[in-house]
């Protein structure tokens, strides 16, 4: 436990047995799920936690009440690793009431079976609640990432709560190597990445707010240095270019796609690239493929053609990027086939719901071995992507 403010306390838990975070993406440094109490005349909860960690969070809360009773248990986001614990906090605090959407009362009685119609306080946009010296203004935030997510606003510290918003994987109290954009950029696009003109709406409607903090339910608080962090969020769910240079992504069976695009990537770097960023799509985290193709303008696609259809690795690959509206990227492909290729018509194909596509004219025809008239057909590809 640790104070954010003079009044507000963080009462978060750290998780270090989870392997896969939403039964999909692996988090080798564990995952935080956060929790914080406002102490003022009247005390407000934010959020509760997961259903592993129900005791040690309600032990964490009672600490921080030191005696005192809460008057309110705000839920920002109804999903279960922050939500398991309304149901023990109801009981513990008869008394308490409970500040939700109305979406997210729906959800509580799909969860638990119960509404808390007795209790509920129902809150819109532009609501407020009055804890004394605070004041809590309250913003919608539908589907960032689900439909029933708020945020709200302390006006006094200058505290925007802000669901899963501005999260990121790992524990609090592991190492952070690689620092917060890492990643917060892997979860954003995993997680969020679909709902980029949602975050939008709430990026302006924070916009119009003196953020000094943000606390969010996974992750750091922040409280140095938010032009950044909104700055990446702005570029992120806006589809823009985070980082110049060529993302790669590849599967190969015997080797010489693998070939193909080692070639390609030594071309790259003498033409002048600033990063050539490869992956391997059967070996390497499917979560950081996406990442990175979303990170850069620029991706080349490098398959075979398997079953009169690509390589399965690249198949889940590209529904990835379609399913969170992948857009406004230059593209280049590189195929390969023993008898009949086709990878790149079927790429392509798939690709066809991504708006404002560009696909370079130069495509790599490898009939099994990689040939000298390949090798010339990469350099070709390479200046392309690069112009």
């Amino acid at each position: 436990m640790s104070n954010i403010t003079n009044d507000i306390r963080y009462i978060g838990v750290n998780d270090h047995d989870i392997d896969l975070f939403e039964g999909m993406y692996t988090v080798p440094e564990g995952m935080a799920y956060n929790s914080y109490v406002i102490l003022d005349d009247r005390i407000a909860v934010m959020d509760t936690t997961d259903c592993h960690f129900v005791s040690e969070w309600l032990a964490n809360l009672d600490t921080a009440l030191a005696g005192r009773k809460p008057d309110y248990l705000i839920v920002h986001h109804m999903e279960p690793d922050h939500s398991s614990g309304i149901e023990a906090f109801a009981k513990a605090y008869p008394e308490a009431k409970i500040v939700a959407t109305a979406k997210a009362f729906t959800m509580m009685k799909n969860f638990t079976g119960v509404d808390y119609a007795d209790r509920a306080v129902t809150v819109k946009e532009n609501d407020t609640l009055d804890l004394g010296s605070h004041v809590l203004t309250f913003i919608t935030a539908p589907m960032v990432h689900w439909p029933e997510v708020m945020m709200s606003y302390d006006s006094t510290d200058k505290v925007l709560f802000s669901a899963d918003a501005f999260g990121k994987f790992g524990a609090l109290d592991a190492e952070d190597e690689e620092g917060w954009a890492c990643e917060a950029r892997r979860y954003y696009f995993g997680i969020v990445g679909k709902y980029g003109a949602q975050v939008q709406a709430v990026l302006k409607k924070a916009a119009a707010l003196d953020i000094r903090i943000i606390c969010p339910l996974h992750g750091p608080v922040l409280n140095e240095d938010l032009p950044y962090y909104l700055d990446l969020y702005n570029t992120w769910s806006s589809y823009g270019v985070e980082t110049e240079g060529v993302a790669v992504f590849y599967t190969s069976v015997y080797g010489n796609t693998k070939k193909a695009v080692e070639i390609l990537e030594k071309k790259l770097q003498e033409k002048g690239c600033p990063k050539v960023a490869v992956t391997d799509l059967a070996r390497d985290d499917m979560a950081e493929a996406v990442e990175d193709a979303f990170r850069y303008g620029r991706i080349i696609l490098a398959t075979t053609t398997y079953n009169a259809e690509i390589f399965p690795f690249m198949r889940e690959f590209i529904e990835h990027l379609t399913e969170r509206n992948y857009k406004g990227r230059k593209v280049g492909f590189v195929e390969n086939g023993s008898w009949a290729p086709m990878a790149a018509k079927v790429m392509k194909t798939m690709l066809e719901p991504c708006k404002d596509m560009t696909y370079m004219d130069t495509t790599v025809k490898i009939l099994s071995a990689v040939t000298s008239e390949n090798e010339e057909q990469i350099d070709q590809l390479a200046t392309e992507i690069l112009a």
